[in-house]
């Protein structure tokens, strides 16, 4: 059975793929085929044979069948897509982390590069790239109307070069260039520090060594110390999402029981059930989850998972709310299939696609300048993304121009109290007022969890 993928949209969760079991692909469907279906089939050959020989241009078979495959895919949702020879290129290349680039996630929008999320701790991120930003523009070419594997392999590149960006951000009036200089991308899914007396524990992503990094991380923080700390901050943020058991195993670091999660079928009876097991990593001492927009899928299920069993308070911005699973079907040795094969549910049986997970403290990022004139990029705008029956409408809570009074301090007054982080400083002040400290020790630690 093959291992499922929680990521956002994007290329990068597919670079899971070297974690995921490789099974040959069942045909057992083919005998349910109708004499309908067989109908329509003769009209997609008619349809085939009529370009192959009329098209103003020569097209070989081969790009006309990838492209059936990937418009059939793309008309059920945002996440299912298939995997040529090209694209399995594209996760071997990023799975051994060997590659020059910049540290995007990106998807196509209309014909558009999005920026889905960068990744921390590379030159996109350095450079102030935001979620919610359009590339038009790499060395001043035009890339309207591109594919995004054309503009994910122009992003990449001989480390230690030069690529000029224009970027159009939504609430600024005119694009900007940032010239960004490339460097191998190794992805960490894991990054602590201890800030005074409280463990600070940074998931980046869901691959398949980020569960065992973060128990790392819980007892490099109590050897750091000397002692337990006051209390854990989970830094979700900006997290994308990836392999399902990982997430199963980062929120059992932090439960001693209960369900972690569920994922459903097609079927009612196909349910599976996900339970922590004995032993509380964290020793019960509490916990504040940092989430916001860009915290998808596997995140959401930690975020979820311990909100609803009470081990949390999850703070930030609602998430984004992708709830669906997609499953690596192998076609061949070079191509595969992604595909949807079920939805996830929290233990409330709380199902976050389309609405994310609501934050107990709704906390905005004071720090970031643009955070009132940014839009939120979520599961939600995309195309073709699955409904949820019971979904609700978040939009007049985002669109409340209601100044908090909690929350009227500029970027600029933060960074006078060196304030860089506010969400972050907010989680830290949160711990310390629970555990009763007045105000933080210096740091003593700082460390990076490696795989």
């Amino acid at each position: 059975m093959p291992k499922s993928l929680f990521s956002a949209p994007l290329l990068r969760a597919a670079a899971l793929v070297s974690a995921l079991a490789l099974v040959p692909v069942a045909n057992a469907g083919i005998a349910a085929v109708d004499s309908a279906t067989f109908r329509e089939l003769d009209t997609f050959m008619d349809v085939f044979q009529r370009v192959r020989a009329d098209y103003v241009e020569k097209v070989d078979d081969k790009t006309l069948i990838k492209g059936a495959i990937d418009g059939m895919l793309a008309s059920l949702d945002p996440h299912s897509s298939y995997l040529d020879e090209a694209d399995f290129d594209n996760l071997r290349t990023q799975t051994d982390g060997n590659y020059g680039g910049i540290g995007l996630t990106v998807t196509m929008e209309d014909g558009a590069v999005k920026v889905v999320t960068p990744t921390e701790d590379t030159p996109a991120f350095r450079a102030g790239i935001k979620a919610g930003d359009y590339i038009t523009h790499l060395d001043g070419a035009l890339l309207y109307g591109g594919t995004l594997n054309e503009a994910v392999s122009q992003m990449r590149g001989k480390p230690g070069t030069d690529i000029k960006i224009t970027i159009v951000r939504p609430g600024r009036d005119k694009p900007f260039d940032l010239t960004l200089t490339r460097e191998i991308i190794e992805l960490k899914p894991v990054k602590w520090e201890v800030k005074g007396d409280i463990g600070y524990i940074n998931v980046n992503s869901f691959s398949k060594n980020t569960g065992p990094d973060v128990r790392a991380a819980l007892l490099g923080i109590d050897k750091a110390l000397g002692r337990r700390p006051a209390g854990y901050v989970v830094d979700l943020r900006s997290n994308p999402g990836g392999l399902l058991d990982q997430a199963i195993e980062v929120s059992d670091a932090f439960l001693e029981r209960g369900e972690i999660v569920s994922q459903r079928g097609r079927e009612k009876v196909d349910i599976e059930r996900y339970y922590a097991k004995p032993g509380d990593d964290a020793h019960g001492l509490p916990v504040v989850v940092l989430v916001d927009s860009g915290s998808a899928s596997a995140a959401e299920i930690v975020a979820g998972a311990l909100q609803d069993q009470h081990r949390a308070l999850v703070i930030g911005e609602r998430t984004f709310g992708k709830g669906s699973v997609q499953t690596l079907l192998p076609l061949s040795e070079k191509t595969a299939l992604r595909l949807t094969t079920a939805r996830y549910f929290t233990p409330s049986g709380r199902s976050v696609q389309e609405g994310g997970i609501e934050p107990d403290l709704v906390v905005p990022q004071l720090s970031d300048p643009d955070y009132k004139a940014r839009p939120r990029f979520r599961e939600a705008d995309l195309r073709r993304h699955l409904i949820n029956e019971a979904k609700v409408d978040n939009s007049l809570l985002e669109d409340d121009v209601k100044e908090d009074p909690r929350f009227a301090q500029t970027a600029e007054e933060l960074k006078k109290q060196n304030i860089e982080d506010f969400q972050l400083d907010y989680a830290l002040k949160i711990l310390r007022r629970i555990n009763g400290t007045a105000a933080p020790a210096p740091a003593r630690v700082a460390q990076a969890g490696k795989r």
